[in-house]
């Protein structure tokens, strides 16, 4: 690992030694049951509570309004099914983007198989939906309008705040999926207009297997977890104090060098960017040019297979957008979805970067790929 250059923090993030540090005390130290009364139960629960704090703040949320989950699939499945009464699902409708994570596209496929209305947006070719397109989707029953702050394939912004301004006018709840976009661009959930938003530990500098869901003051979910009615009733099971501790504290750090790290990552993406196209013809940019998450760069080099340039590349670590098979090509949904042809679609790469590149880094892994791609082309 210290050999390779790590090009793909938006599939995870390494933790910070920070918040490994203070896993690593509660572990050792603060073993009680949180629902314990006596000394131990009550400093755990205390370990609790700071996190949920650390987690509010970073999103200007109540600490009242923050549930921990098991992560972002976790918070997208609560929200969706928790909205909808199953005894009576053809009464209720769902409004979603065909770029969504798969944690909201299959369990919205899974509720209109129950009966549940669902209409999936379209979107254009920067993978953004257009809000007039959501205005004429909206019924008497549409119950829930669920749209992604940033996607996870191209880093492409949604037009939230129009969105969260149209679904107002009608009174109808908005949650986003945040999981992206949380600790690399400001998050205000009142600024955004949202009623509910997933984040995940993992995608900002947190421990796996714990995430969050803001529920705004006065909304209501029917839970997916029955049980002793931890976290205000609406996620039970005894809460886990140690991956609570590291993601408060991620989100602590993530909140005090936003900046910072807004301005890093856009400095490298944009140097990277600059480097492949000019040392590539017929690079294709995917995902909007300007509206899009600070760190994240998705090309296509036409008519090459993505994973067949990584494979010569092995210093590299980032990701593709296609599988091809048999001489067939398969877009990722999100590919699919902006209409990138196959011919383009298949040598698509994503480049994430983060905190622990360096300008190095790019300049190296930049000249790698324009080697590996000119000598495949020869």
């Amino acid at each position: 690992m210290e050999d390779s250059i790590y090009l793909d923090h938006n599939a995870t993030t390494p933790i910070d030694p920070s918040a490994a540090a203070i896993m690593k005390t509660v572990m050792e130290k603060e073993f009680g049951n949180p629902s314990s009364g006596y000394f131990l139960g009550t400093r755990a629960k205390q370990k609790v509570e700071q996190a949920r704090g650390e987690v509010a703040g970073l999103i200007h949320a109540g600490d009242e309004e923050i549930v921990f989950t098991s992560g972002g699939s976790e918070s997208n499945n609560m929200v969706l099914k928790g909205i909808i009464d199953l005894r009576r699902p053809g009464e209720f409708h769902i409004i979603t983007s065909a770029v969504e994570h798969p944690a909201i596209l299959n369990p919205a496929l899974f509720l209109l198989e129950l009966g549940v209305g669902v209409t999936i947006l379209p979107v254009d070719r920067y993978a953004r939906v257009d809000p007039d397109d959501l205005r004429k989707a909206i019924s008497p029953r549409t119950t829930l309008i669920s749209i992604m702050l940033a996607n996870n394939e191209t880093g492409t912004l949604q037009p939230l705040g129009e969105i969260s301004r149209i679904a107002r006018q009608y009174n109808i709840p908005v949650h986003t999926d945040a999981a992206q976009a949380v600790g690399k661009l400001p998050v205000d959930v009142d600024g955004q207009g949202v009623d509910f938003l997933t984040l995940a530990g993992h995608k900002l500098y947190g421990p796996k297997g714990v995430g969050a869901l803001f529920v705004k003051q006065g909304r209501d979910l029917t839970p997916l977890i029955h049980g002793g009615g931890q976290e205000r009733g609406k996620r039970s099971g005894t809460e886990n104090t140690i991956l609570a501790a590291g993601l408060g504290a991620a989100c602590r750090i993530a909140r005090g060098r936003l900046k910072e790290d807004q301005a890093h990552m856009t400095t490298l993406r944009d140097r990277l960017q600059r480097l492949l196209f000019e040392g590539i013809d017929g690079l294709v940019l995917n995902g909007h040019p300007a509206e899009r998450l600070p760190n994240t760069l998705n090309v296509s080099v036409p008519g090459i297979e993505g994973a067949k340039i990584l494979e010569g590349l092995p210093k590299i670590i980032a990701s593709t957008g296609a599988a091809c098979h048999d001489r067939t090509v398969k877009l990722s949904h999100v590919l699919s979805a902006m209409g990138v042809s196959p011919e383009i679609g298949m040598g698509a790469l994503r480049f994430s970067v983060g905190r622990s590149n360096d300008m190095d880094q790019i300049e190296e892994a930049a000249g790698l790929i324009v080697q590996r791609v000119k000598e495949m082309r020869k």
